[in-house]
């Protein structure tokens, strides 16, 4: 271990006695993006974060639910074999919400490789790519999510007024736990306020470079599951939990930036549009390359029923973008000094490392080749009319999505065969599920996967 290294642990042993933490939960995402942990004692946190701790490969072929998916490569194909896996020091946070605990985020190697399939290592990759180019990504993903009874499953506030200073104020102890402990766990909350459907909810905060940003994502999404569960109730961030429930989202929000992070390189005021070139070659390789990574963003079979048109909620249907325009997939919003895009394809429900590597992906393309987006969309993008044409619609069922994932070359290459594989054979497990309960009749299968872990 380097010199900078053992000045991060004795920073994080002098956090530790100071918070007079006893346990350290070592922790990872699965590719649903459901967090995975050991816990260990402190007296042995040193001697894991130096020389690693075993952890199965088998979780990048779990399911939400922890049972096995065939195919992902990661199972009895593997021999059910360990990952060796390291901390990440720069991630570390006391729980506040968990007396005497502390969390550390954690990637995989085995063999001493880094383990290509998982979405951390993935999404880094993307990120190095980005670096090598010259370019530095700020972002922060902007969560909605259900919160409902523990047993019986009824959203904690009835009926629909979005923003109501009433309804954001229905459990005022739980309002008050997450306003207080997240910004404790290093999320810096902006803003918190209740959404369009009963028991849905909106919290912001502030964008961080790198993977920090997805770390962050995670770190909130499990964060307020546990604080919801302590006060009685189960947070889902599950995309549609209720067949006629609005969509809960999670829009990427990013901007290009120099590699040191000083400069905003979306905008140049000599353009009519005062969009940058790079940021113009930016929007047209995620929107050539949407009905592909659409997927990486709205990963499950919930997810991509938000794609439907719908007449209660401002869902992206199509690859097209605007100027602060809701009804694209990609709105951008340009300010006095800089501008940023809202990714607005992401769902709840995805993993917050996979809209990252994706969105990076399909952006680097777009660079690297000029591309050049086609004419944004004034007013309502769900009207034929208003949208160019041969503008590509966005993929509402599994089967399509599947296929233009294979198709694009570009994508699948940049992610890599590992992870791919891995992420295809969770789909494809998917798709074996719905059949199944099809034929059972059984209409609440979706929620029964995925409304508790996601």
């Amino acid at each position: 271990m380097d010199s900078n290294k053992l000045d991060q642990l004795e920073h994080i042993m002098s956090k530790i006695h100071a918070d007079d933490v006893k346990f350290i939960r070592f922790e990872q995402t699965d590719i649903y993006g459901v967090a995975r942990s050991k816990t260990v004692p402190v007296k042995h946190f040193t001697k894991k974060a130096i020389y690693g701790i075993n952890f199965a490969l088998t979780t990048l072929g779990y399911d939400p639910q922890g049972q096995c998916t065939p195919g992902t490569g990661f199972l009895f194909e593997s021999g059910s074999t360990d990952a060796l896996m390291f901390p990440d020091l720069d991630t570390f946070i006391t729980i506040p919400w968990c007396k005497n605990t502390g969390r550390i985020l954690l990637e995989p190697t085995y063999k001493g490789k880094p383990v290509a399939a998982h979405p951390r290592t993935v999404a880094r990759l993307q990120l190095d790519r980005l670096k090598d180019m010259g370019y530095s990504l700020l972002s922060a993903h902007e969560h909605e999510f259900y919160v409902a009874d523990k047993n019986t499953l009824e959203p904690f506030i009835l009926g629909q007024n979005i923003r109501s200073t009433i309804r954001n104020y229905k459990d005022p102890e739980l309002v008050h736990q997450l306003l207080t402990d997240l910004p404790q766990a290093d999320i810096d909350v902006e803003t918190y306020e209740s959404e369009h459907d009963p028991g849905q909810l909106e919290i912001t905060y502030t964008p961080s470079f790198g993977v920090k940003s997805a770390d962050t994502a995670h770190t909130f999404r499990t964060s307020v599951k546990e604080i919801a569960s302590q006060h009685g109730y189960i947070a889902s961030f599950m995309t549609k939990p209720w067949a006629h429930s609005t969509r809960s989202a999670c829009h990427f929000n990013h901007s290009l930036w120099d590699i040191n992070g000083e400069n905003n390189l979306m905008m140049d005021n000599k353009n009519p549009d005062s969009l940058s070139d790079v940021a113009r070659h930016w929007l047209a390789g995620i929107l050539a390359h949407a009905p592909a990574v659409s997927l990486l963003m709205a990963p499950t079979i919930n997810c991509l029923k938000a794609f439907e048109p719908s007449s209660t909620s401002i869902n992206p249907v199509n690859a097209t973008w605007g100027f602060d325009n809701r009804t694209t997939a990609l709105r951008v919003k340009v300010g006095d000094t800089g501008a940023y895009i809202e990714n607005r394809i992401c769902s709840g429900g995805a993993n917050p490392y996979l809209t990252l590597a994706a969105t990076v992906a399909a952006g680097i393309d777009g660079i690297q080749n000029q591309m050049e987006p086609p004419p944004h969309v004034n007013g309502n993008a769900y009207d034929p009319d208003n949208i160019p044409t041969k503008t590509p619609i966005l993929p509402s069922n599994m089967k399509t999505a599947l296929e233009n994932l294979s198709n694009d070359n570009i994508i699948c290459e940049a992610l890599g065969d590992e992870f791919v594989k891995c992420f295809v054979a969770h789909k494809l497990h998917e798709l074996c599920m719905e059949n199944e309960a099809k034929a059972k009749g059984d209409t609440d299968w979706e929620r029964n996967l995925f409304f508790e872990y996601l």
